[in-house]
């Protein structure tokens, strides 16, 4: 027997990836095997209707961007979009497509990268948020305060930054080892969290020292009194093992354009006055309280 090809499109439905052809308004003219695997649903219930009826609405403009730059003739080799699947969730697709003058259609090939995408977003997050809190990490608030800035000089806008850092914390380590200084910082963390608005940012920059970016707040009056209760949200007790911890926090206050019109300047402007306000409390702290002698009770466990 004398060997021959089969037909191409027989070719086509063994290929993991969906192969597709569009006319020049985006409807279907072909899909092969797979593309029933990807998105759910068969040929008879997609061919003539429009590619843009399947895609994620978040991701429509986008969409039609690239199929209309496509059709100007640019190659497209590794376009990625959201389609919805039949039975409603979305798939994460990546495309090569090409327009083809000769026969006025367009070509493409899908594949579905919604396990790649899930991954590239937990790295992503990994790389931008604090392992022991989930905060946003020393990266993601520089690159959040960068986009502030930029809004803030193109719309005329102020913003606020608060240094803050924790007095005390050193006992829960000294007393209930790094397991329950762990589980402070994730206290602290969410009371952070729980107490600012909508909208602004808290990070974790290292050991027991956070940064609050306040999109919008006016003045350095505004943020103080931002300052003062969320100081007074972390000094609510800690339970510890044998003991209950009582934290207080210092905070320095940044406010843009006031204080600097870039990031460096800003944060080494709210840190020194964290610092300041550290060295002040301990100063008045001298003046009232007796100095410490043997067995004299740690001011931070009750």
């Amino acid at each position: 027997m004398t060997p021959k090809l089969p037909p191409f499109a027989e070719l086509l439905d063994l290929l993991p990836t969906a192969v597709c052809v569009v006319d020049a308004e985006g409807r279907f003219l072909y899909v092969s095997a797979s593309f029933e695997r990807i998105f759910g649903y068969t040929r008879d219930e997609v061919l003539g209707r429009r590619t843009f009826d399947f895609v994620h609405g978040d991701d429509l403009a986008f969409t039609v961007q690239q199929a209309q730059e496509v059709m100007a003739g640019k190659l497209q080799r590794h376009f990625r979009n959201r389609y919805l699947h039949k039975n409603g969730h979305s798939v994460d697709i990546q495309w090569s497509a090409r327009w083809s003058p000769e026969y006025g259609v367009r070509i493409a090939v899908a594949q579905e990268v919604t396990d790649l995408r899930r991954a590239e977003r937990e790295l992503e997050h990994l790389a931008s948020h604090d392992l022991l809190t989930g905060l946003p990490n020393r990266l993601r608030l520089q690159q959040e305060i960068e986009r502030t800035l930029v809004h803030a000089e193109d719309a005329g806008g102020s913003f606020a930054l608060l240094y803050v850092d924790l007095d005390g914390f050193k006992v829960a380590n000294d007393r209930g080892g790094h397991e329950t200084g762990d589980r402070v910082l994730r206290e602290v963390a969410d009371r952070l969290k729980q107490t600012v608005r909508l909208g602004d940012l808290v990070a974790r920059i290292g050991g027991d020292e956070f940064v609050v970016l306040l999109p919008g707040c006016p003045d350095a009056v505004a943020a103080r009194k931002v300052a003062d209760v969320l100081r007074a949200r972390l000094r609510s007790s800690y339970s510890m093992p044998d003991d209950t911890l009582h934290l207080d926090a210092s905070f320095g206050v940044a406010c843009f354009p006031q204080d600097g019109r870039d990031l460096d300047t800003l944060l080494s402007h709210a840190d020194k006055a964290m610092y300041e306000t550290k060295r002040q409390r301990a100063t008045d702290a001298d003046a009232v309280t007796p100095e410490s002698g043997p067995g004299q009770p740690d001011p931070f466990l009750r």
